[in-house]
């Protein structure tokens, strides 16, 4: 970053100066124009009004260029977006920079202020953000080559993070491909065998546990980690099971989910616990029920569940014991590469993310006129 630390010492060395936002000169700020679904033409027009995401499309745009908007209502208000598209802005209101402010280096700037701005939310009901709350916010104002070097370091990162995810988004797809190809068999193989889920495994609902009793964190007294319906709870000081083992869900709307725990854990009664009795490897339990969708099997009702004795019924494939062994590493590749929070590409992407994050709050924290001190060259 030594380009930018050039371009301060030439240009601002002694700070910068300090704007509202709401300054003329720094930036445009306008409301959004009130537009509902039944009232627009359906196009390819982004709506933006108080979600993170498009409300749907229209046929028409407010808004042209660079634009940042903020959103203006409902649980996701004060949220922050840019768009060099055309777009439509509703319940939502935005804002472009000047010839003295880029717009992206804006948004960066506001990216840095998110939790600040959500901080302006009023109403109980439905929470908004207004633009008479944000337009006081003081902002940092380098001259236009000093903002134009810090965009381009921070659309560095984004883009590497956006490749990142492009690549995460193609294998989880090639290991679902994989999974589902390894796992699918002819039921005329002879090297095959077809049993009843309730034949190859011994399965049984955990025990319950007071929420009292689960610390969100791993302590020295709380140590076992606690898995309930939807995967792990937290951490408590005893176990009920130990080893490799398969849990599902087994009440809500999510149950059928598929989890694996191993070494000594707890296991609540919103799980059941699936045991290999000899058939199995646990990891090919695993990967099998995974694919086996079991929440199709649960329960009608206002509290969907899923019995044991209609887990049992369920014909599963059980090929040979090397045969599974063959699969298993096939797909404990992927799992590890697309789910492994240590060193799969999850892991690299909040590394990626942690870094840009830094570097975004060093490089836009600015000290006013005669106070900067300058920015470090590492």
């Amino acid at each position: 970053m030594s380009r930018l630390n050039e371009l301060i010492q030439e240009l601002c060395p002694d700070g910068v100066e300090l704007k509202r936002l709401g300054d003329q000169q720094v930036c445009v700020m306008q409301r959004g124009t009130v537009i509902t679904k039944n009232s627009i033409i359906m196009g390819e027009i982004p709506v933006i009004a108080g979600g993170k995401n498009p409300a749907y499309y229209c046929n028409q745009a407010n808004r042209t260029g660079e634009t940042i908007t903020i959103a203006g209502s409902g649980a996701y208000a004060g949220f922050i977006s840019y768009w060099n598209i055309p777009i439509f802005v509703s319940d939502a209101f935005s804002i472009k920079g000047t010839e003295l402010c880029s717009t992206k280096y804006l948004y960066y700037l506001l990216l840095n202020m998110q939790d600040k701005i959500y901080a302006t939310k009023k109403g109980a009901g439905i929470p908004h953000v207004h633009i008479k709350d944000v337009e006081n916010f003081k902002i940092p104002i380098p001259p236009l080559d000093v903002q134009n070097e810090i965009v381009r370091i921070l659309d560095t990162f984004t883009s590497h993070a956006a490749e990142l995810q492009a690549e995460l988004q193609a294998r989880k797809e090639q290991y679902e491909y994989y999974r589902n190809k390894l796992l699918t068999f002819d039921k005329d193989d002879k090297n095959v065998k077809w049993m009843n889920l309730g034949e190859v495994y011994d399965i049984k609902a955990g025990k319950s546990i007071p929420a009292s009793e689960i610390s969100s964190k791993r302590t020295g007294e709380k140590r076992f980690p606690c898995y309930g319906g939807n995967g792990l709870r937290g951490y408590v000081s005893l176990f009920n099971q130990e080893g490799e083992k398969v849990l599902i869900g087994r009440q809500g709307a999510l149950c059928g989910n598929v989890n694996f725990a191993e070494d000594q854990f707890y296991a609540t009664e919103h799980a059941i616990v699936v045991s290999d009795r000899g058939y199995c490897l646990p990891r090919y339990t695993f990967y099998l029920l995974i694919i086996m969708n079991l929440n199709q099997y649960k329960t009608a009702g206002a509290q969907p569940g899923l019995s044991v004795s209609r887990l049992e019924k369920i014909l599963l494939p059980i090929p040979s014991i090397s045969e599974q062994q063959r699969i298993v590493s096939v797909l404990d590749k992927f799992e590890t590469l697309v789910n492994d929070l240590t060193e799969g590409l999850p892991a690299e992407i909040a590394a990626v993310q942690e870094q840009y994050e830094y570097y975004r709050n060093k490089l836009l924290t600015f000290k006013d006129v005669g106070t900067y001190h300058g920015a470090s060259s590492t």
